[in-house]
């Protein structure tokens, strides 16, 4: 069930385009693309500044003057990627933090044309509250993938290990990425809690989705501009058949 929907969420993507264009949604975009391109550029300069800083720090933790040169060029590699997975995690919850209050309207007409229905909510919320609810969701994910990315980029250090922590690594970041942009649409329908049951009940959507939201970063500058498009086009999408598949076993 999960693997099923891991590809669902991530065939999610295929149509986006397209019903971005049929739904005439792509001014709505203009404000969150700018949000994207100037927090990318702000926090990978930043990045690329850091990262020998970061790398001659932990080499530092080698006190033996054998396998010093060696223990200080792996160093400013997993320091480098460090700063690169602390910037991804950064650069994602900010952005959608920031774009809330203009997503919010745009998962909420691609739920009407879904459904059928006239666009409505089902919780009245402001541009005020729907950035405090994007502030609020975000900033709690940005503390707990925090805590449990650290440790895993710890395990670097051990060979072998190290290929399980990054696709465990992955895996985290992906599931973050898909909870935020989910929320858009569970924002109308459930409260800040009740979205966080929600989401872990549907995480293989959620990673399905936050995958291809990775690897669009990587895509160098489109992927910036897109990425918010096209991920919350496509988490609206499996979050609103979701919904509703809940809906019917309420009513089974």
């Amino acid at each position: 069930m999960m693997i099923k929907n891991i590809l669902s969420g991530i065939q999610a993507y295929f149509g986006s385009l397209s019903l971005i264009s049929k739904l005439n949604l792509w001014k709505y975009f203009a404000v969150p693309m700018l949000i994207s391109l100037i927090t990318a550029i702000a926090i990978f300069t930043s990045a690329y500044g850091l990262s020998d800083n970061v790398g001659r720090f932990i080499s530092k933790i080698w006190v033996w003057d054998w396998g010093k040169e060696a223990f200080t060029t792996i160093s400013t590699v997993i320091g480098g990627l460090v700063i690169i997975v602390i910037g991804l995690i950064l650069f994602k919850h900010i952005i959608m933090a920031l774009s809330a209050p203009f997503m919010s309207p745009v998962s909420e007409k691609i739920e009407a044309h879904l459904t059928g229905n006239a666009p409505h909510s089902n919780r009245n919320t402001s541009f005020l509250q729907q950035l405090w609810r994007g502030i609020r969701v975000n900033g709690r994910n940005l503390i707990m993938e925090l805590l449990i990315s650290i440790p895993l980029l710890l395990l670097k250090f051990i060979p072998v290990v190290n290929i399980l922590s990054s696709i465990l690594l992955f895996t985290v970041q992906a599931y973050y990425a898909g909870f935020g942009n989910m929320d858009y649409t569970l924002e109308r329908h459930f409260k800040y809690d009740e979205s966080t049951v929600f989401v872990r009940k549907n995480r293989g959507l959620a990673i399905g989705n936050g995958t291809v939201f990775i690897l669009l970063l990587l895509i160098p500058f489109i992927g910036v501009i897109l990425v918010l498009p096209l991920s919350v086009t496509a988490a609206t999408t499996k979050t609103v058949e979701a919904l509703h598949h809940k809906k019917d076993l309420a009513n089974a």
